[in-house]
This record gives structure tokens, sequence and C-alpha cells, in this order.
């Protein structure tokens, strides 16, 4: 009877060899949390949702579907080196205050036409690339990768030297009428709807597409991370006022009351910023991604996952309690780095999981090294 429920064990344990990494183009992993993130953007139309309780539920079920989304037969496209890792925190400062000083000296209108225009038509890219997998099904197998040439990108002085050829395929085709009309209504109207379905989906493609490539990588982000969103929203007013007068979809946003209360008045939104969601994201995915190498034995992604719903939570909370804004890397770095580490501690691992490092950032540094010995 022993070896009976021992022999059940085995069978129920999934192994590295078992799980079929998803290949980018079928039914992406996780159908049913996608179904759940499509019925909690939409269900604020419907029901009154408290807001706090909304964002919580966007972004952990964004981070959710982005991390199994990411754990593909072929690596994420995007890798990040320690060097970038340092890197990012000074670029990004850089990049807020230059929008901190647009606003302050030109046109408000001006500056978001120009920018929500470019950012926008990115998102419908965006949406077209997260909802490819569920329409390539539709279409015929000979009609799923035939591809229709379209007229290239003409040479702009400054910002392309050369044309660049456009080929899609017949399922990107037809979803460029539905992801483009959807990025035109929200260029024209700003409605929050529309601006969560393309800030969602950028946050989805972000997640899984681009790898921090190991943890040491990962802890050097967050941890610059965490210093920068203290200092912009604590000590100066540059993050909260970019995040007010930027209308482009760099957030989430969620009704603070019913949709028919607000009818006739000034809309009333609580935001979130798309990084706390993305960045945070690339470290539960990335720790996904490590379950997986290690044929399930491990469960590091319950661990992180849920230390980023509680940072979130927490960060809700403090907002609500001092009725003021909270830099919410503030509450996530520590939750998700303090949890994965307890994790490893607890197993006798946290050496094995801070020496963790994907095959394509492995290749990637030694090529590097090997250039720079050249």
């Amino acid at each position: 009877m022993a070896a009976e429920i021992q022999q059940n064990r085995s069978i129920r344990q999934p192994t590295f060899h078992s799980y079929v990494k998803w290949d980018g183009v079928s039914a992406p992993p996780a159908l049913k949390a996608h179904g759940l993130l499509l019925l909690l953007t939409m269900l604020p139309t419907i029901v009154h949702v408290p807001y706090s309780l909304s964002v919580i539920l966007h972004a952990a079920m964004t981070v959710y579907v982005g991390s199994w989304r990411s754990v593909k037969a072929e690596p994420p496209q995007e890798s990040m080196s320690h060097k970038d890792a340092m890197k990012f925190p000074i670029v990004g400062s850089c990049v807020l205050f230059g929008l901190f000083l647009l606003f302050k000296y030109l046109p408000k209108w001006l500056v978001n036409t120009l920018l929500s225009s470019y950012i926008t038509l990115l998102g419908a890219f965006a949406i077209n690339a997260v909802a490819l997998p569920f329409v390539t099904r539709l279409f015929p197998e000979h009609l799923q990768n035939k591809g229709v040439k379209l007229p290239s990108i003409p040479v702009i002085p400054l910002l392309i030297k050369e044309p660049i050829p456009i080929e899609l395929s017949i399922p990107e085709l037809a979803l460029c009428v539905p992801s483009l009309s959807l990025g035109v209504w929200y260029a024209y109207t700003k409605n929050w709807l529309a601006n969560n379905a393309l800030g969602i989906s950028f946050s989805v493609l972000g997640i899984e597409q681009v790898s921090l490539g190991s943890v040491s990588t990962a802890t050097i982000l967050l941890c610059g991370l965490f210093v920068y969103d203290i200092f912009w929203v604590f000590c100066t007013p540059v993050m909260v006022n970019v995040a007010k007068n930027f209308e482009a979809p760099i957030k989430l946003l969620f009704p603070r009351g019913p949709l028919r209360a607000m009818a006739g008045t000034k809309p009333n939104f609580a935001m979130l910023g798309l990084g706390d969601i993305v960045i945070p994201g690339l470290f539960v995915a990335l720790m996904l991604r490590y379950d997986v190498d290690h044929s399930f034995k491990t469960t590091y992604f319950q661990s992180v996952f849920w230390g980023y719903v509680g940072g979130l939570g927490t960060t809700i909370f403090v907002m609500n309690y001092f009725k003021a804004a909270q830099p919410a890397l503030l509450y996530i770095v520590p939750a998700v780095l303090l949890t994965v580490a307890a994790h490893a501690v607890l197993r006798g691992e946290l050496s094995q999981v801070w020496k963790y490092q994907e095959d394509h950032a492995a290749e990637n540094e030694a090529a590097d090294q090997q250039a720079i010995a050249v």
C-alpha cells in the first residue's frame, strides 16, 4: 500500500520533461486567469467594485498572466545585465525629470498629443500581440503563418535611417482593426476603460518578453528602484505631477465610486503606475521559471506572488490611512525579496537561489566578457 501511495505521488508530481513550455503561438497557459483578468477589466462597468480591491486584483492577475506567458520554449526576447540594472534607475530618473520639465514649460496639450499618440500606437500593437494566440486558432492552418507584405515605414531624418519593411500574418492583420480602433478610441476620448486595456496589454507583454536574467540582477534592479521610488515621491513633487498630467496609458485607473454616481461630474480615479506591476512582475516571472527549471520541486513562485500581493495591499492600506500618495515599490520590493529570501533560508537553498541564472543570460554575459577581452 505504501508503495502504491508513493507511486501515485510520483505520477502527480510534474517534472521538467512532462511540462511542455509554451510555444508562443498556441493557446497560452493560465487560460482561466486570462478570462478572469478580462472579467475584472469589464466588471466596474456593470457593478461597483471598491477601488482598493480592484487595484490589488487587477495588478495580481496581470502579474500572474504575464508570468505564465513568460514560460516559453524560446527564451524572452530581451534580457537585462547587471550593468543595465544599475543604470536603469538613473535613466528612469532622467526621463521622469525630463517629462516634468516638458509639462512645466510647454503646453500640456502639446506634450500629451505628441507622447500619448506614440504610446497609444505602441499599446495597439501590444493588444495585438497579447490577443494573437487566441485569434490564430480561429484561422485555418494554411492561413495562420501566411504573410502579407505592407508598405515599408519610410526614412525619417534623425529617427529612421533606412526603410523598415512590414510583414504581418493573416491573424495579425485581422487583429489590427480592433486593436487600432481601441487605440483611436482612447486617443479621442481618454476613456478609462480603453486606458486600462492598453495598460494591461503593455504590462502582460512586458513581463512575458523581458527577462531579468538572474536573481542577482533582479535584486540590483529592485533595490535601485526602491530608492528611486522613495526619492521621487517623498522628496519631490515630480512623480505625482507627471502622473496627474501625463494623459497616456502608463497607469491603470480605478473608479473611486459607482460610475453612475460620477456621471455628469469630474471623474475621480485611483491610479497605479505600470512600473509597479511590470518591475516586480519580472521578478515573479523569473521565480516561476526557476520552479519550472527545477521540475516544480520548489514553490518560490507561490511565495513571491503572495509577497507581491501583500506588498501591494500594504501600499493601499497606508495610502488610505494617511490620505496621501505612496511609492508602491517602498512596500512591494521588501515584500517580494524577503519572501523569496526567507523561503530559500528555510529550505537551505539561499546560495543556490542567489546564483540562479537563466541559460540565455549566461550566454549573453559570456559573449560580453569575450567582447571586452578582445
